[in-house]
């Protein structure tokens, strides 16, 4: 089986670049829709890659065997190393390429080193459906893209259900999609190895798989894993000619699934061949030639001004260098092989030398290996496995969304908490202020009291000096009480203590005013201050020379030496510029 491996690990190296090639024709456009992600994709991809090469891959791969008939290990090996070298360096170079042309490509270049024969109706055959497979991609996706838009159009579903629905279907696209790529393209890996296949047959009890079917799990291995081994880029074979909406995806793949399975089922050939009609060459097409035959059909349907036709003679391009060059690369390989290594290069059956012989003798013995139990061992391992997974994945969903609960909890009551020590700050703040006020208004109480009883102390002594004034029977005695007694008054009439709450009330209301007065203009007098917070009260002149005790004269002189004092000019306004400081 080592030996087996070896010689076909130019195949599964070409398996792997188609793998990684055909992975925008595959699913590209359900990528580029937005409609499922890279990861999901592949893994539906690779699995029923492998199904559909298994089950389904020996249609193609007898073409390719039959145009070729490859004896030789080393030339089997020798055409698919070069058709994978070309592959790679057109998908380097970001040209669209086709395995199937190139390993035909290799075929040929091989068949005219040799001057063997080439089978020229099975070419034409192959030829043909190359023409053909992106013909009925283009009728396909413009029939089925004009009924998918009917049945949207008829059904009236919500945008919500719709996506749902769109999910889905690009799922089973991709799905049969990738199953039609494996049994179409598993030839083009496998085609030339085919006498090479190992004599085991494994038994699994429900199927069984002989050697070339493990050689097309092998190819078809290789393939999926080009999926998952190497990033999915677009090259522009589907958005660089059209732009897809979901719903032209789904159409895209399924053409493709179509097309694929036409060119590669045995069972549709016989109900073809059984009806008396033609029945499609089971040979390995380009699943990048029907995807842009399909978008071409779309665009057709969309109006053929949205296709990119630069991108389409890029891809035309490719076609033509993928054959060409592997045809020539192959040759100029058997030649150098040939000349400088003196290499025998007969394409025969292995009977010459004793390596060949035992060779030989290994594929001629039949290894039967039944995996009937160990198949339901693994069965059963594999569904406990993913019970047992599902079971801790479930834990662990339980787990986390309790402790996102947790979290939430536990915000909400710091949230909570946060409030109320909030409340708490405010009902301590209102308090103070309430405290404030109180002791605000305990000493406007006492203040009035302490006034009550000063004004009725000063008016008993008016009183008691009015009671002395009336007893004094002399002019003289009398009108010097009388005297004293004005004098008194008009002591108390100059509400010094009054005035000086006043001021303070005043200064406290507006001590920004005050502060900003102070630092600004140092070298204003008390009196200038008191004058500028009364203008700043807009009182009148007259108001302002009772509270100052002074004449109307002396306030507008005390206005004039403020305004000097403050270095406004003439049509300044003093008012203003106080109450705009």
């Amino acid at each position: 089986m080592v030996l087996v491996l070896f010689i076909i690990s130019s195949g599964l190296f070409l398996g792997w670049l188609l793998g990684t090639n055909d992975t925008v024709s595959l699913f590209g456009t359900s990528i580029s829709s937005k409609n499922i992600n890279l990861e999901k994709a592949a893994f539906i991809s690779g699995f029923f890659i492998i199904l559909g090469a298994i089950f389904q891959g020996r249609g193609t791969t007898a073409s390719i065997h039959g145009l070729g008939n490859i004896f030789e290990p080393a030339i089997a090996f020798s055409i698919a190393l070069c058709a994978a070298i070309v592959v790679l360096i057109l998908i380097k170079v970001k040209l669209p390429v086709s395995t199937s042309q190139a390993i035909v490509g290799g075929i040929i270049g091989w068949s005219i080193f040799t001057q063997g024969g080439i089978d020229f109706h099975l070419l034409f055959k192959i030829v043909s459906a190359w023409i053909l497979a992106p013909v009925i991609g283009i009728i396909l996706s413009a029939i089925l893209f004009v009924l998918v838009r009917w049945l949207m159009r008829r059904s009236h579903i919500h945008v919500i259900t719709l996506n749902s629905y769109l999910r889905i279907a690009l799922i089973l696209v991709i799905s049969l999609a990738a199953f039609g790529l494996g049994a179409n393209n598993i030839g083009n890996v496998i085609g030339v190895f085919s006498n090479f296949s190992p004599n085991m047959f494994i038994d699994f009890g429900f199927f069984s798989i002989d050697g070339l079917q493990i050689l097309f799990l092998l190819g078809g291995i290789s393939i999926a894993s080009g999926i998952f081994t190497y990033k999915w880029r677009s090259n522009g074979t589907s958005e660089g000619i059209l732009s897809l909406t979901p719903e032209a995806a789904i159409v895209v793949l399924l053409s493709q699934a179509l097309v694929l399975f036409m060119f590669s089922s045995s069972w549709l050939a016989g109900i073809f061949v059984s009806a008396g009609l033609p029945p499609f060459p089971l040979v390995p097409v380009s699943s990048t030639q029907i995807v842009v035959g399909a978008v071409i059909g779309i665009g057709i349907i969309k109006g053929a001004r949205e296709i990119e036709f630069k991108t389409l003679a890029g891809i035309g391009l490719g076609w033509i260098i993928a054959p060409s060059g592997t045809g020539l690369l192959t040759y100029s390989v058997l030649f150098v092989f040939q000349r400088f290594f003196d290499f025998p290069l007969v394409n025969k059956p292995l009977s010459i030398s004793s390596g060949q012989s035992k060779f030989n003798d290994f594929l001629d013995h039949l290894y039967t290996i039944n995996m009937v139990l160990p198949g339901i061992i693994i069965l059963s391992a594999t569904f406990i496995l993913v019970f047992i997974y599902l079971f801790f994945r479930q834990q662990k969903l339980r787990l986390k969304v309790e402790k996102d609960m947790l979290i939430q909890q536990n915000q909400l009551y710091q949230s909570q908490k946060a409030i109320n020590e909030l409340e708490m700050k405010t009902i301590w703040m209102e308090n103070e202020a309430l405290n404030v006020k109180l002791q605000v208004k305990r000493k406007e109480f006492i203040d009035v009291a302490l006034n009550i009883n000063e004004q009725r102390i000063f008016l008993e002594k008016i009183s008691s000096g009015i009671n002395q004034i009336d007893k004094i029977s002399e002019q003289e005695g009398r009108s010097e009480k009388l005297k004293e007694l004005s004098l008194l008054i008009k002591q108390k009439m100059s509400f010094s203590h009054e005035k000086k709450e006043f001021y303070l009330q005043i200064e406290d209301i507006h001590k920004d005013f005050h502060m900003k007065l102070k630092t600004t203009f140092p070298n204003l007098t008390d009196l200038e201050k008191r004058l500028a917070g009364l203008l700043r009260l807009n009182l009148s002149t007259k108001e302002i020379s009772s509270l100052l005790n002074i004449s109307s004269k002396s306030v507008e002189v005390a206005r004039y030496r403020l305004k000097k004092k403050l270095s406004l000019q003439k049509d300044k306004s003093l008012i203003d510029f106080i109450n705009n400081l």
